[in-house]
């Protein structure tokens, strides 16, 4: 019998985020796989995937196997190589997971922020270890709202605008494009703040931190007018919580 891996998009933050077929994938699961990151205030990730669980399975003793996530380090090759060399090492971490974890015929499950298919490359590793072993393994994504919905939900605004493409993209991206190509862009994964340089180019900023979380906080304004504020915002709530994690929109002004 088949082992059956599942992915379920959990939303943003929040577990009133998660959808009818996610709550009902959660009901089926024999063993709840989770990787714990280094760091202060990483342990809140975990204990927002065992909140779910208590929420959506109050008389359940659900099976969690945890592992340290591999780190992720920047390799002398590198950021794409760096990046493959993670994906790797979870790659193996993950295989051995399913193998020590989960019997033949039963179900697990990885727990994923927001939706699988966003910047998350848990789909694309999971799918290689099935591709391999198509008779031992079967693979199925139960999507999830994401991050870029809750914060143009928290900000009452649509993701588009009339006759306008759509960009998603990262902070590592966004500060390497030219500044004049910026139109319409969602930026995740940003780690340094990359709205700082963009001041003096009629852009406006949508941003939001811990979206969907009880801590949310949102912001919007011109950059021009609002970075500092932003700034000091966010390195206020970085030191709080130990990280932080942000999305915004970039939008140029008509």
């Amino acid at each position: 019998m088949k082992k059956t891996l599942y992915l379920i998009g959990i939303g943003p933050g929040g577990p009133e985020y998660l959808t009818m077929q996610a709550i009902e994938a959660l009901r089926s699961i024999d063993c709840f796989f989770m990787l714990e990151k280094d760091g202060r205030g990483k342990e809140t990730l975990i204990e927002a995937r065992q909140a779910i669980l208590a929420r959506y399975l109050p008389d359940a003793n659900p099976r969690i196997a945890t592992r340290p996530s591999p780190p992720r380090r920047m390799d002398a090759g590198g950021y794409r190589e760096g990046v493959q060399q993670w994906h790797a090492r979870k790659r193996v971490l993950i295989a051995e997971m399913i193998e020590q974890e989960l019997a033949a015929g039963e179900r697990g499950a990885f727990l994923i922020w927001g939706d699988p298919s966003l910047y998350d490359q848990t789909v694309s590793i999971v799918s290689e270890l099935v591709a391999e072993s198509p008779e031992r393994l079967e693979l199925v994504v139960i999507p999830g709202i994401t991050a870029v919905q809750a914060l143009t939900a928290a900000h009452r605004i649509p993701v588009n605008r009339i006759g306008e493409s759509i960009t998603l993209t990262t902070g590592r991206a966004i500060g390497q494009q030219d500044p004049a190509a910026i139109h319409n862009s969602v930026v995740m994964l940003d780690n340094h703040a990359e709205f700082q340089h963009l001041t003096g180019q009629d852009l406006d900023i949508y941003w939001g931190a811990y979206l969907g979380c009880e801590d949310q906080a949102i912001a919007a304004g011109p950059i021009d007018e609002v970075r500092d504020e932003l700034l000091e915002r966010r390195a206020r709530l970085r030191d709080a919580h130990g990280w932080i994690m942000d999305t915004y929109l970039l939008r140029r002004r008509r």
